[in-house]
């Protein structure tokens, strides 16, 4: 879980962005999600056409391979937000204070550093795609808007990154400090805990109080990881 309500003494700034940039993250993994439910649908459309009228939908595996940098890499700024990609916690667990909070934030750093090679590579192929006209072998479909989403998806991760790693960088300074807009450990019972507030969109017992964060537990920032 983040937390990025503002408070006296707290980064305004730095609150803001992250308010923006979280904004930003929810209107792309939408877009993921529904070019999920429109690939279902048309995976639909396509069984009933084939078997029933021996009509198959034209270009169907070009457009399934197009759209599937669109789910696959358009989330991912918004599972950074949430911590929810894989990690391992076994040797984080046991640390604490300004130890932790350094090696969360070594750790953010060289996904830095491979996200920015990543982003170099895929605009370089997106570049390529869209010098020569690449396309698809079965209806033409170009492939460069595809291409180009996993640049795109990927800067908005840089972003993600660079604001947590500041937010780390701020705890390691000063370890008794609220952490802000950055995912923090939490034992199983707290991570279920949130994840049932998260799903009913409020409190589990229905009263409405605050987080110990001072933020409210039904926030859409998602589970403590």
């Amino acid at each position: 879980m983040t937390s990025s309500s503002a408070t006296h003494g707290r980064p305004e700034t730095y609150i803001r962005f992250d308010g923006w940039l979280g904004k930003l993250e929810n209107a792309f993994n939408m877009i993921a999600a529904a070019s999920i439910l429109v690939l279902m649908l048309l995976a639909v459309v396509q069984i009933i056409g084939r078997n029933g009228f021996n009509l198959p939908v034209p270009g169907f595996i070009d457009i399934t391979e197009q759209a599937m940098a669109v789910f696959a890499f358009m989330g991912v700024a918004y599972c950074q937000r949430l911590g929810g990609h894989i990690r391992m916690e076994l040797f984080l667990g046991k640390l604490s204070g300004r130890p932790l909070w350094i090696a969360e934030c070594v750790g953010v750093i060289l996904i830095w550093l491979v996200v920015a090679a990543l982003i170099y590579g895929s605009w370089f192929h997106f570049n390529r795609s869209w010098t020569i006209g690449d396309s698809s072998i079965d209806i033409g479909l170009p492939t460069w808007p595809s291409k180009l989403v996993i640049p795109v998806a990927l800067s908005v991760l840089l972003l993600r990154l660079t604001l947590q790693i500041y937010g780390y960088w701020r705890l390691v300074r000063d370890p008794q400090a609220e952490p802000i807009a950055v995912p923090v450990l939490a034992d199983i019972e707290t991570q279920a805990r949130h994840e049932i507030e998260e799903t009913f969109d409020g409190p589990a017992d229905g009263s409405g109080d605050t987080d110990t964060d001072g933020s409210n537990a039904g926030s859409t920032k998602g589970p403590r990881r």
